[in-house]
């Protein structure tokens, strides 16, 4: 791994810690919002997301036939990814908030502490491998006769 993907790496649970850290901010600094309301929508699901970027890259997105556009894949596996980093990032916060809520241990900074933990640590994991095509090979339906 060389230096530069380390760095790419670990930015989503940089950007925790520092969210941590503007905690120690007055609770009205919107400079502690914005640090906040960053990493909660974005971190967790973009360090989530990087681990299955293999599986998400072996299947590129196809243009309209109609239309081929020699940018239509990149950019829309850049949107999808995203998307998905909005989306696991928000789906996170709910799930870890409700667990908490559940266990009766609920605060905002125990919240961003457990997603903090869960990005670092989705940070230093290694990419999962992407499977292979499946092979399409006609089939014909049991029983028919050719």
């Amino acid at each position: 791994m060389t230096p530069q993907e380390l760095v790419v790496r670990m930015l989503p649970p940089s950007g925790g810690w520092l969210a941590l850290a503007a905690l120690a901010l007055p609770g009205g600094s919107p400079l502690r919002g914005a640090a906040v309301v960053l990493f909660l929508a974005a971190g967790p699901g973009a360090a989530l997301i990087r681990v299955c970027a293999p599986a998400l890259a072996a299947r590129p997105a196809e243009g309209p036939a109609e239309r081929r556009e020699a940018d239509f894949a990149r950019r829309s596996d850049l949107l999808e990814r995203l998307m998905l980093a909005l989306f696991v990032s928000i789906a996170a916060v709910m799930v870890v908030a409700t667990v908490l809520i559940a266990t009766h241990t609920f605060s905002a900074q125990r919240v961003l502490l457990t997603l903090t933990l869960l990005t670092t640590l989705a940070a230093l994991c290694p990419p999962l491998r992407a499977s292979p095509r499946a092979r399409t090979t006609p089939t014909t339906p049991e029983g028919s006769a050719q």
